[in-house]
């Protein structure tokens, strides 16, 4: 992953910075931080530290630091730089070239990608000089992440609420992702369906969507339009991602096939239910009228299949969730189907199986003896190695 260099200026909203750090490192990021001394007095240094795993740098001519010329050397690392929350101040700063402290200096001293979340009043948000600012930010390039509108910690309500922290992470990654998918329409299926019993009652699987979640997160990062169509998951929409909440395979399959004109690759990544009950009661089944229930079942619309029949020139994607005969079953699923690629995982592991962030894969296609295996990681990086395989394909 990335190097990341957050900057933290001195508003109330610092003491979101935690909770970023915490974030970044949870997905695989190293963080170093450089702060303000006013945000030090919303938040701790040993606080940051700890959870960035790095000293926190405030001090511009900090002697302890100076042989390495801290400042130019933070600069150097750097592969992308945050600041989070960028207060009217450190802004109107970044804009004119001032450095007077040490964020401001590693700012001007520093070529790697810049992202700025603001945070303020917002009076002071929509005073003419600080939009002047972000405008001229903006035009040399900086990536300007929100802010959100809501009620403000002075007791306003209006923009000037640092956004919310998915927003600046995907800002982040985004700043450091090749914009590989810009002009694609991608269409992702994701998470399990619930088939009725009755009111209460449901037929469904072990999936979580945090597969298909983190392909399309992984895609909207690289520039494409993304199309969610999500089963029932107790997931955060990924930024920049348009969902579609389905709870049915049936309505599933409306929600894809009505999207897929516009879809240019099409990663079908949800565990879609086989069976659904011929008819759902329309009133709660009481266990006390008998011993047994027996379940009549009818199978449902084979999504993957009926996006191959209308593929015209799109990448087609299917999943195979397999407990044995991981490579066979793979085969064998990309022959019936048609499509471009499967990706087979093994779902009898628990380290990579149902809802955890981890994954292993084998991608099997396009042709019979082509196959790539994925080792163990995050979601994230296997979602990543999967659209580098389209964009394969699609270049062919």
């Amino acid at each position: 992953m990335s190097r990341v260099l957050l900057g933290v200026s001195g508003g109330i909203a610092a003491y979101k910075a935690c909770e970023l750090v915490r974030q970044l490192a949870q997905r695989g990021h190293e963080v170093r931080i450089v702060a303000t001394p006013h945000a030090l007095e919303f938040v701790s240094a040993l606080t940051l530290q700890t959870l960035s795993g790095a000293p926190v740098r405030h001090e511009l001519l900090a002697a302890s630091a100076e042989s390495e010329i801290s400042h130019i050397q933070l600069a150097d690392w750097a592969e992308v730089f945050a600041v989070a929350p960028a207060t009217a101040n450190v802004l109107a700063k970044l804009a004119q070239g001032i450095a007077d402290d040490l964020l401001t200096t590693v700012a001007l001293a520093c070529r790697a990608p810049l992202v700025l979340a603001p945070a303020m009043n917002v009076n002071m948000y929509r005073h003419p000089a600080t939009q002047a600012n972000l405008d001229l930010l903006a035009k040399r390039g900086a990536r300007i992440v929100g802010p959100g509108a809501g009620e403000l910690a002075c007791g306003w309500v209006g923009e000037g609420r640092l956004v919310e922290l998915d927003a600046i992470v995907a800002g982040i990654e985004g700043a450091v992702t090749e914009p590989t998918l810009r002009g694609e329409v991608v269409l992702v299926s994701a998470g399990p369906t619930a088939e009725p019993i009755d009111p209460v009652r449901v037929i469904t699987n072990r999936s979580s969507g945090k597969m298909g979640f983190a392909v399309a997160e992984a895609a909207a990062r690289r520039g494409a339009e993304v199309i969610l169509v999500a089963g029932p998951a107790a997931l955060p929409t990924p930024h920049g991602v348009a969902r579609i909440d389905v709870e049915t395979a049936r309505e599933m399959r409306e929600a894809v096939l009505g999207a897929l004109e516009r879809a240019t690759i099409v990663v079908l990544a949800a565990a879609v239910a086989d069976y659904a009950p011929v008819r759902a009661e329309d009133r709660k089944l009481k266990r006390e009228k008998a011993d047994a229930l027996t379940l009549e079942l009818v199978r449902n619309p084979d999504i993957l299949a009926e996006v191959v029949q209308k593929r015209g020139t799109r990448t087609i994607v299917g999943f195979a969730a397999e407990t044995d005969h991981l490579l066979e079953n793979a085969r064998g699923k990309l022959a019936r189907k048609g499509c471009d690629l499967i990706v087979a995982n093994d779902v009898s592991r628990s380290d990579i199986g149902f809802d955890v962030d981890r994954n292993e894969v084998v991608i099997v296609g396009p042709g019979p003896d082509e196959l790539r295996e994925i080792p163990a990681g995050p979601k994230s990086e296997i979602a990543a190695r999967i659209l580098e395989r389209v964009l394969e394909v699609r270049r062919r």
